[in-house]
């Protein structure tokens, strides 16, 4: 696989930071509004109110936009896993899942047509998940979730229940907010995809019970 295309730094300074904001929600605007093709890095620096210079003093390129368009939206998604976790509330394991999945469907509703986009068009622009430090804080946390939790967890490898975890809630969340037909309530959905997630890390406790 290539490398992907990275930003050229990043901003450190609050002033730097929010240009690069800026910048990165032109992107997403134009993305949404004529594809890729209908993006450049004229159009992103004419909709952010900055200079040609200015984002090239951070993107080289146009799909180093969307390399960080990417990053971005898994920062946002994993700092909602984050919120929920650091909560001090008490929760059961259902409790627990069925919070992070609403958190992340909404989450996925703010920029609905800019996720679709980002997910369908340019999957490969997405960082795998074992060089994302956002990813990686989120599976150790999980993980330690799930240790908490053993009593109820039937799974015997906690490393391989916590990466399944995550790789179904990311899936089933994209695909409610994505391709859910209109027949489908979205508080039904919503209530299958915990309802899933738990029977995955429930499955096998019944059958060790049996066969003790």
């Amino acid at each position: 696989m290539r490398p992907l295309p990275t930003p050229r730094k990043a901003p450190r300074q609050a002033r730097s930071q929010h240009m690069v904001e800026q910048i990165l929600q032109a992107t997403a605007r134009i993305l949404e509004e004529r594809g890729y093709a209908g993006m450049n890095t004229n159009a992103v620096a004419a909709r952010a109110g900055v200079s040609v210079g200015s984002v090239y003093q951070y993107f080289p390129n146009k799909d180093s936009l969307i390399t960080a368009l990417h990053e971005r939206h898994g920062a946002q998604m994993y700092a909602a896993i984050d919120a929920i976790l650091d909560g001090e509330a008490p929760r059961t394991l259902r409790e627990h899942l069925a919070a992070m999945v609403h958190a992340w469907l909404v989450a996925h509703q703010v920029e609905p047509a800019l996720h679709k986009v980002l997910e369908k068009e340019f999957p490969f622009f997405d960082a795998p998940s074992q060089d994302s430090a956002a990813d990686n804080n989120s599976f150790q946390r999980i993980l330690r979730l799930l240790e908490r939790h053993k009593d109820d967890i039937g799974q015997p490898d906690p490393d391989l229940a916590t990466w399944m975890l995550l790789r179904m809630m990311e899936s089933l969340v994209h695909a409610a907010v994505m391709d859910a037909p209109p027949r489908f309530a979205g508080a039904d959905i919503e209530r299958s995809i915990v309802d899933a997630l738990e029977g995955f890390l429930r499955a096998g406790s019944a059958n060790q019970g049996a066969l003790a």
